[in-house]
This record gives C-alpha cells, structure tokens and sequence, in this order.
C-alpha cells in the first residue's frame, strides 16, 4: 500500500487529471498511521498532513508487532521506517501535522497511542496539532464531524 499511495495513486491522478503540484495527505485509523508515515517520510512532496485516530507507535503495540513481523519480518529496526512517533524524533522537515483522536475511542490506550506522536513533536520542536475530543470514538461520526477542520487546515497551506 506504501507504494499505491506514496507513487502510483498519484502518478495516476496526475496523468489524468488537471491539477498542480501541491500535496496535501489524509486518513484514519490504519490509513492515518499510513497519512503520517507517507507525509513524514517524504516531506517535499506535502504541504500538510492530517489524521483522524492515527495508530502513532506501532513498534510499541500489539496490531503493530504482528503486522509489522508478517510485512516486513524480524528486524525490528527496519519496522522505525513505518513508525510516526519514531519518524518525527528525526525529522529535520517542519510539514505541519493535524490530528484528531476521540477519547472514547476503544483502541485509544492500547493500539492508537497519540500520546508518543505528541512527545515526539514536542522533543523535536515539530509543528504537531493533536486535538483530543470528549464523547468520540473510532466512528464516522467522529470524522464526520471535524472533516471540515481538516479540509481547512489543508486549504490554509494549498492556497497560494
């Protein structure tokens, strides 16, 4: 999915649509942790990042150790390429970050671990926003209602 996402989805659209250059990333849960892995990773090709309950340290939980095992095998070294938190202690670029995370969210403290992105951000002075919500979940309800935040945030760092 890297790949698709990072090199071939947009290739695609770029042949077959008009736009410009600018970029700009987005996801939830799964697609999330891959909205930040794709946007840390390649920094010039993003103006903005943004997630919705991203998982932000899956070398530190249990969905992480068993995909990242099965996808990239053993060496736990080579699973600090596809974590946020880990990305962010390193980075040199400054792309800004969004994210949303409910609180009721059942995969909140085991899985999700925005917790880690935040210390992350804040030991490399990096420009992370992390908004935490009272009464929301992992539900498109939670998406739903701040979908509009995040189209913003992106439009403020597009516009010319």
């Amino acid at each position: 999915m890297y790949d698709y996402v990072a090199n071939e989805l947009p290739s695609l659209i770029e042949k077959y649509f008009p736009v410009n250059t600018q970029r700009a990333i987005s996801g939830h849960s799964m697609g999330g942790h891959g909205a930040l892995v794709i946007g840390l990773r390649n920094p010039d090709r993003y103006t903005s990042i943004s997630a919705f309950s991203p998982i932000c340290n899956p070398t530190n939980c249990d969905w992480g150790e068993k995909a990242f095992t099965g996808y990239l095998g053993d060496n736990r070294h080579a699973w600090a390429d596809y974590d946020a938190s880990i990305l962010m202690q390193s980075t040199q670029s400054r792309t800004p970050i969004l994210v949303d995370q409910g609180l009721d969210d059942n995969f909140l403290n085991q899985q999700l671990k925005p917790e880690t992105l935040a210390l992350s951000a804040k030991n490399n002075n990096y420009p992370l926003t992390l908004q935490q919500h009272e009464g929301y979940d992992h539900s498109y309800f939670f998406i739903a209602s701040f979908i509009e935040q995040h189209l913003r945030f992106h439009w403020k760092h597009l516009a010319p």
